[in-house]
């Protein structure tokens, strides 16, 4: 996800390692990350232990659905990235990022404003004997970086993201970048647009049950 946060901000790698818990996602089980299992704990520990959180909670330390379903589908289906360049955009975890190179990526750029985020990316890269990942902050209010590859998971859940993800995924597809988006049916993705490459049933984040969650090919 993308979310507010410093831009220039750096977290300690230990902080990341110690107030997490190794986890395989449910639907990604060859991808180990650092997640929280009490949000409400590492939010603590984000003010307390780490100086100050910010205002949002910790996104980058859960596998969110729309993540995971693009992280499957280009470990299902590798040529749409091998030896190909990619933007991670709200990377979050890393989990599409780290995935984007077990499939095959030259390189891969995670963009993410959280400080936290940014470290986590670089502790899960690790974690998985991955290379070839590189970490920056936001993007969206700059020209698309030169890759050929652009994913986004979960990145339009609210309206005021929405209204900046677009725009840049835009810009990027003009540019001649294919798009991908993972998206468990949040109502502000203009779906009507967008043609589905792949649909999967993830186990929810938080909670029993699954969520319908579709990876959207930008034509």
């Amino acid at each position: 996800m993308i979310h507010g946060g410093p831009a220039t901000r750096v977290v300690p790698a230990g902080f990341v390692r110690a107030y997490t818990q190794v986890r395989r996602p449910s639907l990604v089980p060859e991808v180990r990350l650092h997640v929280a299992d009490d949000v409400v704990g590492l939010w603590e520990a984000m003010e307390t232990a780490a100086g100050g959180a910010g205002e949002e909670p910790p996104f980058w330390a859960a596998a969110w659905p729309g993540g995971q379903a693009l992280a499957r589908c280009l470990l299902d289906g590798p040529a749409t990235v091998v030896d190909r360049t990619v933007l991670d955009l709200g990377s979050g975890s890393g989990l599409v990022a780290i995935a984007a190179v077990l499939a095959g990526a030259r390189r891969v750029l995670a963009s993410d404003v959280d400080p936290f985020s940014r470290t986590a990316v670089g502790v899960n890269a690790g974690l998985n004997g991955v290379r070839g990942i590189s970490v920056t902050g936001d993007v969206l209010d700059r020209e698309p970086p030169a890759v050929d590859l652009v994913v986004a998971g979960d990145v339009c859940y609210d309206r005021e993201m929405t209204g900046r993800v677009l725009p840049f995924l835009d810009r990027a597809r003009a540019r001649g970048c294919e798009v991908l988006i993972g998206d468990p049916g949040r109502p502000y993705l203009p779906h009507e647009r967008l043609g589905a490459a792949a649909v999967y049933e993830v186990p929810e984040t938080e909670g029993p049950g699954v969520r319908r969650t579709t990876v959207w090919r930008m034509p």
